[in-house]
């Protein structure tokens, strides 16, 4: 049978690394504690803290938000080209030439 990946929220995350972090308990209990494997608080803990800086730095955005707002605006420009795309190879017309005329039809 086949099982579906569990999604763990932000703060389940934060959660585990911290107490990871702390060193109260091993890994492995932890692990039992969390239902995770032992790898993944591994990798939780090694991001918060290569991460922890960036929460006392102060007036820029986080990378990632920037990043992520980045990466939207590309994928909207990208939606955005493949459609005109797919319209003019339904019109069997070339690009240039639509753009063409209608720049003499605007000037």
């Amino acid at each position: 049978m086949k099982r579906t990946r569990k999604k763990h929220g932000a703060a389940f995350k934060a959660k585990v690394a911290l107490a990871a972090i702390r060193g109260d308990r091993t890994i492995a209990e932890l692990a039992v504690q969390f239902g995770v494997h032992p790898n993944q608080i591994h990798n939780w803990k090694k991001q918060l803290l290569d991460r922890a800086v960036s929460v006392f730095e102060g007036g820029a955005p986080a990378e990632g938000v920037t990043n992520e707002a980045q990466v939207d605006v590309l994928y909207r420009q990208i939606g955005q080209l493949k459609v005109e795309n797919d319209l003019y190879e339904g019109l069997g017309v070339k690009r240039d030439m639509v753009l063409a005329r209608a720049a003499m039809t605007a000037a």
